[in-house]
């Protein structure tokens, strides 16, 4: 598998936003950051708690298919953020007045490990949601909870009891904040102190710079009127996740076109060796010297951008078919129209006339849950589609 160079090492924009999380961590505040999946929100908490010294510990709800295993989570969580032989020390020291053993593998990997029945699953949940508090106080450290798809939870917690309660643990530890990352902010939230903060697309000012000091340093350059880069800002529209998968696919196919370039030239100069007998010499060498040889820097033109574009999402298209086979055919039709039709008055009578739209609450109904699903923005973004290559995909095909 090739290595992505692309994989940002250095947060891209979100500046004022970085400054704002790690405010609130430093506040011990707790919050909620808000965003379609591919922008940035992990990178930015990671970054953030990294700015102000303090531990993360992340824990994907997704991934918790049930009580036992969001309890398996959160102890690889916390064991991944206290890792030393003192922290694991102090951990051993914790587990013994616990119904839970400190266990070290032959390895050498330290796990926490329980005996698990039904009725102490939730004795285990308050002993390990206290963990983090009692190692910051002996640590003299901060600690930042990251739960990620905080909402899933709701799929085996149907009476809401686990999540009540870390809602109430967040209101009153005092070295560890809590870092919620969903699409949308729900109503809960907003009766409590959790703050939110809400990421959108990046402006492209933002972006431009990463992006050309990003291909530069492989080799590539936007061509000298620009037309490429804003093609190519044109097509990720200020996503992250997108700009990065964009970008690595045009070095990928630099370096395919230039290794046939190489290719073809070792083959065309080992037929033109003289050989003894007035004939060509092969050069067993020949290929392996040109291969050795460091790849050109590549001017990219647009239609270098949109060649790759059209391949990256072709290489993408089960998944977005599968995507689309999973909505109402309602949604699917709404976002048709806006990869189609871009607008900001999706409401508009004659929009609706336009693309035969179901009107009144069947509009807003699917704009509503296309928004809580992370696939189309609110009114604050015009109700842009979040994910660029899914609408070009859409807009391709539909053509």
């Amino acid at each position: 598998m090739v290595v992505n160079p692309f994989k940002p090492q250095q947060l891209i924009g979100r500046q004022a936003a970085l400054k704002q999380v790690s405010q609130i961590l430093a506040d011990d505040g707790d919050l909620l950051l808000a965003g379609v999946p591919g922008s940035g929100r992990r990178t930015l908490l990671r970054h953030a708690a990294r700015s102000v010294g303090a531990r993360a510990i992340e824990i994907d709800c997704l991934r918790a298919t049930d009580s036992n295993r969001f309890l398996q989570l959160l102890t690889e969580g916390i064991v991944a953020a206290f890792e030393s032989p003192t922290e694991l020390a102090l951990m051993q020291q914790w587990s013994q007045e616990q119904p839970i053993i400190l266990d070290i593998t032959s390895s050498g990997q330290a796990r926490l490990v329980w005996h698990p029945t039904p009725k102490n699953e939730w004795v285990l949940f308050q002993s390990l949601l206290a963990l983090p508090q009692v190692m910051a106080e002996w640590l003299n450290c901060r600690v930042v909870m990251v739960f990620l798809n905080f909402s899933h939870i709701r799929s085996w917690d149907r009476s809401e009891k686990w999540q009540s309660y870390l809602r109430q643990e967040i209101q009153q530890q005092t070295q560890v904040s809590y870092a919620l990352i969903a699409t949308v902010a729900e109503s809960w939230v907003q009766d409590s102190d959790v703050k939110v903060i809400v990421l959108g697309p990046l402006e492209d000012a933002e972006l431009r710079p990463w992006l050309v000091t990003a291909l530069a340093a492989e080799g590539l350059q936007f061509d000298p009127d620009c037309q490429s880069l804003e093609l190519f800002l044109t097509y990720v529209q200020g996503h992250v996740g997108d700009a990065i998968a964009l970008a690595r696919r045009l070095w990928l196919d630099h370096r395919a076109f230039e290794e046939a370039r190489l290719l073809i030239n070792s083959t065309e100069h080992e037929s033109s060796l003289p050989r003894r007998n007035g004939s060509t010499l092969s050069n067993p060498n020949a290929s392996l010297d040109a291969q050795k040889q460091p790849l050109k820097a590549h001017m990219i033109y647009p239609h270098h951008v949109y060649r790759s574009t059209l391949a990256l999402v072709e290489d993408l298209s089960l998944t977005f078919e599968s995507l689309i086979l999973l909505l109402p055919p309602s949604q699917v039709r709404v976002l048709e129209s806006l990869a189609l039709d871009p607008t900001d008055s999706p409401h508009s009578r004659d929009y609706i006339q336009k693309h035969q739209l179901s009107r009144g609450g069947g509009l807003q109904g699917a704009l509503a849950s296309l928004e809580q699903k992370g696939l189309v923005y609110g009114p604050d973004y015009g109700y842009r589609i979040t994910m660029p290559l899914l609408a070009f995909w859409l807009k391709y095909h539909l053509a």
